[in-house]
């Protein structure tokens, strides 16, 4: 069993738990005198450490690379109110301190910090590379790229449930202005809730891969916030070789915004696409099929080289 040893660091003075997976072998691909490279992972909208990500973790941990995998502020094991509050600008400021705590590891080499983000943070790590300037790579599955492309998509299919959502963030919102306690709503439902996330198989595939810290619940004014929340403008200042792995199917993030994205970052861009949904990739073969191809990338780019070419697997 791989080694997890648990660690923490602080973002905006609150404690963010994480897990420090140490390399368990040595790899030509990553050896290096300055060190291994270290990957630097987080869930999506509203998910935890323990919530579909450990396959990957460990995965990259017997390729050769340590792993950083952390929580978010207000989530699970760390600290932080309210607690279950989605906000992309705080979860990008917890990438950049979760980054600087990955360069302090023993043995682990600074310049060669991976990102790795699904769903929402796999549209999170692409401006927080542009910020940071000094990322290795990017790993992006099933990325979540364009917020406003998402809500157009509800608007048009499924008006009533946007209308409920704004007036349950719209309530959110003034409870939290008044100082009351959070008015929350399920992360994901069946079609026709009131959830976040409703699209068929959604739940299914959802709770299929939970862990035990994941809880069916966020603080409903991020309903309010989805919009702003457009990564592919941050696209064109890459300078970070990209894989971005899209799932055809893909009910919750847009595949074409995810496209968009890879398009705009030009040559250091690579994508992939698969024949899944959205919580495919988060067990069984279509998670060892993911897994393998960023490893491959990961070999290839960590090495220099790069492409711009779309490919089709399955």
């Amino acid at each position: 069993m791989t080694e997890r040893r648990e660690l923490s660091f602080t973002s905006k003075g609150v404690r963010c738990a994480a897990w420090h997976l140490p390399a368990t072998s040595d790899s030509a691909a990553f050896g290096s005198p300055d060190g291994r490279p270290c990957v630097v992972m987080a869930h999506g909208f509203g998910g935890t450490r323990d919530t579909g990500l450990l396959g990957y973790a460990e995965g990259f941990a017997a390729a050769g690379l340590d792993v950083l995998l952390f929580d978010y502020r207000g989530f699970a094991d760390s600290d932080g109110t309210p607690r279950q509050r989605v906000s992309y600008r705080r979860q990008r400021t917890d990438y950049h301190e979760a980054i600087s705590a990955a360069r302090q590891l023993d043995g682990v080499d600074p310049e060669r910090i991976v990102l790795w983000g699904t769903s929402y943070s796999g549209g999170h790590i692409v401006p927080v590379a542009v910020a940071d300037g000094r990322i290795a790579a990017l790993l992006s599955l099933t990325p979540a790229m364009d917020g406003l492309a998402a809500l157009l998509a509800v608007a048009k299919h499924h008006p009533i449930t946007l209308a409920r959502l704004v007036v349950h963030g719209v309530r959110d919102a003034a409870r939290s202005v008044l100082g009351r306690k959070p008015h929350l709503l399920p992360v994901v439902g069946e079609p026709g809730s009131t959830a976040m996330i409703t699209a068929p198989g959604a739940l299914t595939g959802y709770t299929a891969v939970a862990g035990p810290t994941w809880r069916n619940e966020v603080c409903a004014r991020a309903a309010l916030e989805v919009s702003l929340n457009r990564p592919t403008r941050f696209a064109t200042r890459l300078r970070t070789p990209l894989l971005v792995q899209i799932g055809e199917r893909d009910g919750v993030a847009p595949p074409a915004a995810a496209r968009r994205a890879a398009e705009r970052a030009g040559t250091y861009a690579e994508t992939l696409t698969y024949p899944v949904d959205h919580f495919d990739v988060y067990a069984g073969e279509w998670q060892q099929r993911a897994l393998a191809d960023q490893v491959d990338f990961l070999a290839r780019t960590l090495a220099g080289a790069h492409s711009n070419n779309e490919r089709q697997v399955g």
